[in-house]
Order: C-alpha cells, then structure tokens, then sequence
C-alpha cells in the first residue's frame, strides 16, 4: 500500500467522465475543487504563470501536478521570468541586490541635496522674489512627476528590469539613439557634478582650516589648488567601496550631514542683522542681451538643484524584486521621504539666503556669503562645524555620482575579458577617474556658471527624456491627453534645456563680468 503524508492525500468528488473539475490552491497546500466563475472565464490577460491554470492541471495525474503547481508558486516568488545577464553580477550597481526603502531614501537624499543648494541664492539675486520661487516650485513638482514616471519604467516589460538609465533609453529610443541622447548628459552630470563637489570640498577644507587654525596657522599654508588634491586624495581612498548597497552608510552620513547643514546655514544667516546696502531688485547687466543671459544662466542653476535622475534607476536595481513585491513600491516609499526632506531643505536655503544677503549675494552661495558677512559674528566653533559638514556631504556625494561612472569602466572590462574586475583593476578605474576630476577642476574653478551649464546640458535627463520614454514604452491612445500631455512636456524640457545652455556658455565665458557685480565683502 502506498503510504503518503496527510498533507499530500487529495480528496475529488465524483464528476461525469470526460469533465475536468476547475480547482483552486488552499492556503495549507491542499488543492479542492470549485464551480468556475464567470470573471475566471472573462479574465484574459496573461501572467507569467497563467499557461499552468486550473484548466490546464485538470488533466494531469497528481503527482505531475504537483510539480506543476510548486514551479507556479516558485515563478511567482522569483519573479517575471527575469532574464538575468551574468555579467551585472560582476558590475557596482547590480552585484547586490539586497536594498530596502530605507537604502533608497538614504541614496535619493544624499543625491539630492548637496552643494547645488548652496548656490540657489545666486540664482534668485538675478530672478527675484517672484521668478525665483515659482521657477523652484514648477521645477520641484515637474522633477518629481519624473521620478515617480522613471520608477514604474524600472520594470515595464515582463522579463526585464532596465538597471541603468541608458538601458531604459535604449528600450524608449532604440539601440543607437538611445546610447547618444542618454550617455553624453548622464556621464556628464556624474563627471560634472564630480569635479563641482572637488571644487566646492577643496574650498570649504581650506576655509574650515582658516577658521580652526586662526592666526597660529604656519606662513605656508596650502594653496586651494593643494586642497583640492588632498580633497580628492580622500574621495579616491572611499571609492574603493565596491558597489552601491555598500556604500550605504555613507549616505547616510552624506543625508544627515546635508540636512543639518543647510538648516545651520539659513538659520545663521537670518538670525543675522542683514547688510545696510541690500537690495531685493533683480541684477541689470549693462545691456538687454546680458541680462537675459543671465537670468537664463540662473534658471540653470535652479535646474541643476534637482540632479538626481541619473541614479533612480541605478538605486531601484540594487533592490530585489518578485512577482509579489515588486522593487518599485519600496523605490517610491524611500524617495517620497527623501523628497519631502529634499524640499525642507531647498526652498528654506533658497528663500533664507536671498532674504540675508539679496543681490549681494557672492557667486560662491550662501556659505561663501556667510563667511563674508559674519565670520566675525557667529562662534568660531559653531562656523567649523558647519564647513565641516559640507566636507563630509561632499565626500558622501562624490561616490553615489561617481557610481555609474565606475559601472561603465568596468562593464567595458568584463565585455571584452568575460571575467571581473580584480582589485587592483578596479582601483585602478577609481583612481584614473579622481584624478581626471581633479585636473578638470583646476581648469575650470567656476562653481556657479559650472552649476548652470551642468543643469542646462543635463536638463534631459530629469525633464524631458522620461516623458518621451513614458509615452514610446506604454504607448498611450494617440492624441489623447496623456498623449499631448507628456509629448508638450518633454519638448518643454529640451527647449529649456538648449537655452540654459546658451545661459551657462555664456556667464562662463564673461566670468570677469559677474564677478565685477560680486565684490566679496570686506
């Protein structure tokens, strides 16, 4: 006699011969009979498991069933019959998959908040009360319509996950056009923001030692140049983390700090008595074209504020994802809380800075401004503490924005070797690139007209490309309003896009010329 657990023993009732018993899965394992519904009958939509149905077991002895039915609930687990390719084991943005909401907040929030908040003062010093906040308000809602868009591109297709933001423009825009539209601005804003934050960590290290060291500095201290090298001698040592989930905690320390900060810095400023000879006029340049130069230069600078779309994507792959839950719900929960961190910091920094300082506001920022104006005012301790900060969340931003850099080195290695990066491989990638940042930064020490050339040229990035991408993946009803509607954003963003551009080209190359309308205090 054939001796079987209790589990396993299935009861069926008597049926006519030749009709199959539709059955259902009870929770404790069991399979029971039940009468087909009419929406079980009107339900046509495909599933990666729906080819092993009720209807389809009926048939089938008991034994092959269950075999059948444990593969169904396997799928179902692993999820959309994912093709895996085997080198994203062997890549920094795919070789962990073991991120959470919580990881995705702390990586939304250490990219979106950093340096580029220090300089949205400038910005409204040329846009005024007005200009300034709506163009901030529009740009925050707008990029943050995007984001929610990239995320549920992440997996649009049964069968794939798009890890990287070239991947989904390839799917959106072709083989071809894809890598030219998505690679140029992507490595751009990495390598970009890179050099921005060598720039702004140099200086703030070599003012935060000014203040702690005070008169008994040596009479050689380093050149800013000579900080710049021990800035980017730190940020090379940290890189060595290997992959994305690694580097968690440092954003988290990058988040925290960039939080504490930009709260001191506008706290500081406004508790401050405001300079007699300020004034909350826009700046007028000698003539008409200048000044619509630099209003367009300043709309790139509030673009540039919001420069973390590159790396939604990146941060979603680094998530496990099933049938049953799918990475997109905790992508989205972690990047509301970073975003809502994202706009107490932003709007205050911004709003704060130009009420202090107005158009005396130096092309530094606000930190530069409160250097400037109440180094003498504020405990020395105090002022330390807050440079320190910055320090630290640049350090913390140079490795999430260096990421994708490191991925593409090594992705290009692994092709042509089919084996992984060694160590010394994959420090030698990290260490070529810091440096190639570092000489870029001691060519071209503009930080805001860099600021508005970085959002002008990257502006597709987070504006424009996800609206066409939506629109060529999920293919919505021609000429309806999701049609128009995401088709006229896009084309917004790219003519924004072509003339922040001609903002930024421009303040760089007459940097003598603002600089004469920003005399540092005395």
């Amino acid at each position: 006699m054939d001796e079987r657990p209790e589990t396993e023993l299935i009861s069926i009732p008597a049926t006519p011969r030749g009709v199959s018993t539709p059955e259902i899965q009870t929770p404790s394992g069991q399979r029971s009979p039940r009468p087909p519904s009419k929406e079980a009958k009107s339900s046509s939509a495909w599933t990666p498991t729906s080819f092993i149905s009720p209807r389809f077991l009926s048939p089938i002895g008991t034994p092959m069933k269950r075999v059948l039915v444990n593969m169904k609930s396997y799928l179902e687990e692993v999820g959309h019959l994912t093709k895996l390719n085997p080198q994203d084991a062997w890549l920094p943005i795919t070789e962990s998959r073991n991120g959470n909401a919580h990881y995705a907040a702390f990586h939304n929030l250490n990219a979106g908040v950093g340096f580029q908040a220090l300089v949205l003062p400038v910005a409204f010093s040329f846009l005024g009360w007005s200009w300034g906040t709506l163009s901030l308000t529009i740009a925050y809602f707008w990029q943050l319509y995007t984001l929610w868009i990239l995320v549920q591109l992440h997996e649009a297709v049964p069968g794939k996950r798009y890890n990287r933001y070239v991947e989904l423009a390839q799917a959106a825009f072709g083989e071809r056009l894809g890598v030219w539209l998505a690679l140029f601005p992507t490595v751009y804003l990495s390598a970009g923001t890179a050099t921005a934050l060598i720039l702004i960590g140099g200086e703030t290290m070599k003012l935060f030692f000014q203040i702690v060291c005070g008169p008994l500095c040596s009479s050689n201290p380093l050149t800013t140049v000579e900080w710049y090298l021990v800035f980017t001698s730190l940020c090379i040592v940290l890189s060595q983390l290997p992959n994305l989930n690694s580097i968690a905690g440092l954003s988290l320390v990058g988040a925290v700090t960039a939080i504490t900060y930009s709260t001191m810095v506008w706290v500081l400023s406004v508790s401050q008595p405001r300079p007699p000879t300020i004034s909350y006029e826009p700046i007028t340049l000698p003539s008409s074209s200048a000044s619509v130069f630099a209003v367009l230069n300043a709309l790139g600078i509030v673009a540039f504020a919001f420069r973390g779309h590159n790396l939604v994507l990146e941060i979603q792959a680094t998530m496990p994802s099933t049938f049953k839950h799918p990475a997109h719900v905790p992508m989205w929960k972690g990047a509301k809380v970073a975003y809502f961190f994202i706009a107490m910091c932003l709007f205050p920094v911004a709003i704060g800075g130009f009420w202090a300082y107005g158009n005396l506001m130096p092309s530094g920022g606000i930190l530069n401004a409160l250097y400037g104006f109440h180094s003498h005012d504020i405990p020395r301790g105090l002022l330390a503490m807050c440079f320190l900060l910055v320090v630290f969340n640049c350090l913390s931003s140079f490795q999430i924005y260096s990421m994708p850099v490191f991925d593409s080195f090594e992705a290009g290695y692994t092709s042509r070797t089919n084996r992984p990066c060694s160590i010394w491989v994959r420090s030698g990638f990290r260490v070529f690139y810091g440096f190639i940042n570092f000489f870029i930064g001691v060519a071209l020490p503009f930080l805001s007209s860099l600021a508005g050339l970085l959002g002008g040229l990257t502006l597709p990035v987070t504006f424009a490309y996800p609206c066409f991408m939506w629109v060529l993946i999920k293919k919505p009803t021609k000429y309806s309003f999701n049609w128009y509607f995401h088709w006229i954003l896009g084309w917004l963003g790219i003519a924004f896009s072509l003339a922040f551009s001609i903002g930024g080209v421009w303040s760089m190359v007459n940097s003598g010329l603002k600089l004469k309308f920003f005399k540092p205090p005395n």
